[in-house]
C-alpha cells in the first residue's frame, strides 16, 4: 500500500515562546573594561524583505582573547564580569541591535592568531539547520592574516566586515542577507 507524501514541517517560529528570558543585548557587561561598540543591522531574505522572527546568538572572546570556561578559570575575583554571549531577536522590520566590547585575538587551529571577531548563529523559521557566520571589525589590520577570512573569496569578504555608521562613531552596521547576490558568507560547522 502506497502512502501519500506529506509536506515537510519547518521549525518555528517559536523563538519567543518561553525563551525571552535568554535574550541579552549587552554581550560585554556594563562594567567590563574595553572598547565598546554598538552593532546594528537587519536580517533580509532573498528579495530584500525583512525577516521579523529571526534570532541571532553572538559568541566572542574577552579583550584578552579568552572564551567562556577558560576565562572563568583565570578570572580574578575582583575583575569585572564579561558575558561574551548574547541573544537578540529581530523586530518587525528585521532589525537587531546589541552592545559589546571588542574581542581580543584568539588562536586558530593552526596556532596563528585570528583577527578580532564575533561568531554569529542565526535561527529562523524555515531553517532546519542554523546558519553560522562571523562579524569582523572594519579597519582591523589583523583581518589580512585571519585564517577563516582568507578562506572566503576576496569579493565576498565584505559581507563579514561591519561598516562604521559614521567616521569616529562607535556604532557599526552589519546585515545578514540570506540569499542572492549580496548573500552573507555562512560557514559549514
Amino acid at each position: 500500500m502506497a502512502m501519500p507524501v506529506t509536506p515537510s514541517q519547518t521549525v518555528g517560529p517559536f523563538l519567543r515562546i518561553g525563551l525571552d528570558w535568554l535574550n541579552s543585548a549587552d554581550l560585554g557587561g556594563s562594567d567590563a573594561p574595553g572598547e565598546r561598540f554598538t552593532i546594528e543591522g537587519r536580517v533580509l531574505d532573498a528579495d530584500g524583505e525583512p525577516v521579523p522572527d529571526a534570532l541571532l546568538e553572538f559568541w566572542l572572546a574577552d579583550p584578552q582573547g579568552t572564551y567562556g570556561e577558560e576565562r572563568e578559570r583565570a578570572r580574578d575575583a575582583t575583575a569585572a564580569p564579561f558575558r561574551g554571549f548574547g541573544r537578540v531577536p529581530t523586530d518587525g522590520r528585521g532589525e537587531f541591535r546589541f552592545t559589546t566590547i571588542k574581542p581580543g585575538r584568539v588562536p586558530a587551529p593552526d596556532g596563528t592568531l585570528q583577527a578580532p571577531h564575533i561568531v554569529v548563529t542565526i535561527f529562523m523559521r524555515g531553517l532546519l539547520k542554523h546558519l553560522v557566520s562571523r562579524i569582523y571589525f572594519p579597519d582591523e589590520a589583523a583581518n589580512a592574516d585571519d585564517m577563516a577570512l582568507n578562506l572566503v573569496p576576496a569579493e565576498r569578504r565584505r559581507t563579514l566586515i561591519a561598516r562604521r555608521a559614521e567616521s569616529g562613531d562607535t556604532r557599526l552596521t552589519w546585515n545578514v542577507v540570506l540569499q542572492g547576490a549580496e548573500e552573507t558568507v555562512f560557514f559549514d560547522v
